[in-house]
């Protein structure tokens, strides 16, 4: 199964290596970053990623994963690439976001009637996007349907172990937290941010 990393400028770095970490050890996955601009994104940090996918040559049927940060500020009102997300979306098997991923998520309506939550720090920024959203405020990460959202940052690693999980078993999961040294957090309401 791929694993479609969408990037854009100023995008959370944990948000994406964390998870990405958590896949890349499961072996059947293909990991793959990739861009709905020019090829390249810049950290919240300001490290440049380059030569990354279109979205043109990723298999849109896989895991789209979502993260949050700054950049998310911006293309919430960028329209363009609102719609292209939500193909993107709609083509997914599943879709994953961390942290104010969820507010381009919000922004597509994709999540209209659905549990999600975000970081609680930009819950009430996040939330006011769309009011259809069963925002969870107390929450570490939600499921719902084909969607996994998670909240602030490192709670997207639990999320990842989480999809893991359903996806595979819960003794394959333990087994690649084990080998990142990870200690899993199972319980998605253990949310001592909110």
């Amino acid at each position: 199964m791929d694993i479609n990393i969408l990037l854009f400028d100023e995008f959370e770095p944990l948000d994406v290596f964390g998870p990405a970490e958590v896949f890349l050890h499961a072996e059947q996955f293909n990991v793959q970053y990739f861009t709905l601009s020019n090829k390249r994104a810049i950290t919240s940090y300001r490290l440049p990623i380059v030569d990354l996918l279109s979205d043109e040559e990723i298999d849109t049927s896989g895991v789209l994963l979502i993260p949050g940060g700054p950049g998310t500020r911006l293309l919430v009102n960028d329209k363009n690439f609102i719609e292209k997300l939500k193909i993107l979306i709609d083509k997914s098997t599943y879709c994953l976001s961390i942290c104010t991923g969820s507010a381009l998520l919000a922004m597509t309506t994709t999540l209209d009637h659905k549990r999600s939550t975000t970081n609680k720090l930009a819950v009430n920024w996040v939330t006011r996007l769309n009011s259809k959203i069963l925002w969870q405020r107390h929450a570490r990460w939600t499921m719902d349907d084909k969607f996994y959202t998670s909240s602030g940052v490192s709670a997207g690693i639990d999320m990842s172990f989480a999809f893991l999980e359903h996806v595979t078993t819960r003794d394959f999961a333990d087994n690649v937290a084990h080998d990142i040294e990870y200690v899993r957090i199972r319980d998605s309401q253990s949310d001592p941010f909110s």
